[in-house]
């Protein structure tokens, strides 16, 4: 009986921020996969475990979570002015799909540390002690991203006491620019707010009419007020994971908003568009007890916040919807930053399920158009494991 042998990649499994994926050097894929196409979606499903109707991914390297079904592809930049080239994939679960829509705000702090410690980061461009800024091209959205990973002896430096809520051991702090980035989506131009107000009425059959923000800023993101929806804002996952009425009724929410946004044409395009745009619920700060346990005083954030992905609350918060977070709470008037109290702001932090998080931005406004110059955040990021992943050669 003929048999496909299976044939073994460089790759490096790491964790960045509150998620973890697949790395790649472009160099090291396959012919066939270092283009775009079907060849490329191919491999990284199976290099990730999917589709898997058990929703598991025993047979592959994804964890069965959006947080952890994830692929980055890495090269040296085509650009003068940046060092790599940064390409996510999220991968579904259940599905034989990759999505290319945006980015993963949570392993762009791995992205740094992986291109130095893969020699894509030219040698001078590497300090022996101190701090290395690495420019990245993010390329889902044609974004750049300014990584300040930490050196020791000529390499990174992966431990230390920085605490992430969300990862149970400290680690060594990486801390990220996020420039311009309001999201230049298909559909939806350069605009931050595109349907040009800051709260719109949106109307979604079977739940009602409404109040949103929608910003194109890190990611698109639809915001609503928990109460509207019958929430409190401090809910976690099991709340809302276990209810598949309450994750239908998001899933609604998101197509329409989609629609709204210009990101989408027809509702049912929103079923081949699960990473994008992002949707999360807002309220003012409370008191309340996060999933590891640890209570979070309301004196201590500005606001709650809970934001699904890939059709899941997630587990604390992505990294690319805390920059929506952050410039929207910079600009007055927004549902996030009235949640927070309303008025000018360069920083907020907010709740998430796993505890808080702080973040920054720099809002102007330019006649009748918000701009957003840039968001920043501080995640951390460590090396899992690095040698081959083996895949069947068919």
């Amino acid at each position: 009986m003929s048999h496909a042998a299976q044939i073994a990649i460089p790759a490096t499994y790491m964790r960045g921020g509150t998620s973890k994926g697949v790395f790649f050097r472009l160099q090291d894929l396959p012919l066939a996969a270092q283009t775009p196409g079907a060849a490329r979606d191919a491999l990284l499903l199976r290099v990730i475990g999917s589709p898997d109707p058990y929703g598991k991914q025993i047979d592959g390297m994804g964890g069965a979570t959006s947080s952890t079904s994830k692929t980055v592809i890495v090269a040296k930049s085509t650009r003068a002015d940046h060092d790599v080239d940064y390409l996510f994939g999220q991968v579904s679960i259940d599905k034989a799909f990759v999505d290319w829509s945006g980015n993963c705000g949570n392993l762009s702090a791995a992205v740094g540390p992986f291109a130095i410690g893969s020699g894509l980061v030219a040698a001078s461009r590497v300090p022996r002690d101190g701090t290395a800024v690495v420019r990245i091209w993010q390329a889902n959205i044609g974004k750049t991203i300014i990584a300040h990973v930490p050196v020791a002896n000529g390499a990174v430096q992966e431990t230390g006491d920085f605490e992430l809520d969300g990862v149970t051991f400290p680690a060594a702090e990486v801390q990220l620019e996020f420039i311009d980035p309001a999201a230049e989506e298909d559909g939806a131009g350069g605009s931050m707010f595109p349907t040009g107000n800051l709260v719109d009425e949106l109307e979604v059959p079977g739940v009602g009419t409404l109040e949103a923000t929608m910003i194109n800023a890190g990611i698109p993101t639809i915001f609503v007020n928990a109460d509207a929806i019958g929430y409190q804002g401090t809910e976690l996952q099991d709340a809302i994971n276990g209810d598949a009425k309450a994750l239908a009724m998001f899933e609604t929410i998101r197509a329409h908003g989609a629609m709204r946004m210009g990101l989408i044409k027809h509702l049912d395009e929103a079923n081949r568009r699960q990473h994008t745009p992002k949707v999360a619920f807002v309220a003012k700060s409370a008191d309340y007890v996060a999933s590891s346990g640890r209570r979070v005083a309301a004196a201590d954030i500005d606001l709650l916040v809970r934001a699904l992905s890939m059709g899941k609350l997630h587990h604390a918060m992505m990294g690319t919807a805390a920059v929506a977070i952050g410039t929207a709470a910079a600009i007055p008037g927004t549902l996030v930053n009235l949640a927070a109290g309303g008025g000018a702001r360069q920083a907020v932090r907010f709740g998430h399920p796993s505890g808080t998080l702080r973040v920054g931005a720099e809002a102007t406004r330019v006649g009748d158009e918000w701009t957003v110059t840039r968001a920043s955040m501080s995640r951390s990021a460590r090396v899992l494991m690095e040698g081959r992943v083996r895949v069947p050669a068919d």
